[in-house]
């Protein structure tokens, strides 16, 4: 059952952001495919759910290799579900507004920003053991959102790209 449910997630989180990243591509997020491609991966929400994704397929894809082992860890996937539940809130609560998507990009909205945190906050929630939490992990979980708020500012400032509205001071 865990290991169905994992499967289940994990492939729909990649089917998400590779419709995300098809539509990104063929759309206007850069001048040409390569610019695209890096505001693409500028993006939280993307990184978020390329990292819910891994984290939902490779312990039954490959259990055994590090990546694997790392991303069973019970501190990894909480850091995880703590990331995925922030993309949720700040969509629902600041940008869902300035936007009317339609199609393709509802769904791929949809997924990236409400489907998949329900389904890693559920993971997370019900097949992951908590008993070895350590208050001072979290600390070390705020790593990957200052190295991700260093990369948005310098890369704002050299493209001007910046990927949410309240991030462009």
């Amino acid at each position: 059952m865990v290991k169905a449910f994992r499967m289940a997630a994990g492939i729909l989180g990649w089917i998400a952001l590779a419709l995300q990243y098809a539509l990104v591509l063929t759309g206007t997020l850069g001048a040409d495919s390569f610019t695209r491609s890096i505001n693409f991966f500028s993006y939280f929400t993307i990184l978020t759910n390329i990292l819910a994704a891994l984290a939902l397929t490779l312990p039954w894809l490959a259990p055994q290799s590090a990546l694997g082992e790392f991303f069973s860890r019970p501190s990894v996937r909480t850091a995880i579900a703590a990331y995925i539940i922030i993309v949720m809130t700040i969509v629902y609560f600041v940008l869902r507004h300035l936007t009317n998507l339609q199609g393709l990009d509802f769904v791929a909205d949809l997924l990236l920003h409400y489907v998949m945190p329900v389904l890693f906050v559920i993971d997370w929630l019900f097949l992951v053991p908590k008993q070895t939490l350590k208050v001072r992990d979290t600390l070390g979980w705020l790593a990957y959102p200052v190295v991700y708020l260093v990369w948005t500012f310098i890369h704002g400032v050299y493209s001007g790209f910046y990927p949410y509205p309240f991030l462009n001071g």
